[in-house]
């Protein structure tokens, strides 16, 4: 990409890869975003603890 080229020429192919691939980066987020708030909530003492299955024998 040269510097001096407008972004709009980007968008075209950027929206092609989100209806073929999806939207990772805003997946990503999204993810990033509630586990952010899951972890807040846990440090202020107000999540559950969440237990992890014990391996069966």
């Amino acid at each position: 990409m040269k510097p001096d080229s407008p972004r709009n020429e980007e968008l075209p192919i950027y929206e092609s890869l989100i209806r073929e691939r999806g939207d990772v980066v805003e997946e990503a987020r999204v993810v990033a975003e509630e586990t952010q708030h899951q972890m807040t909530q846990a440090l202020n003492g107000h999540a559950p603890v969440q237990q992890e299955p014990s391996p069966q024998q």
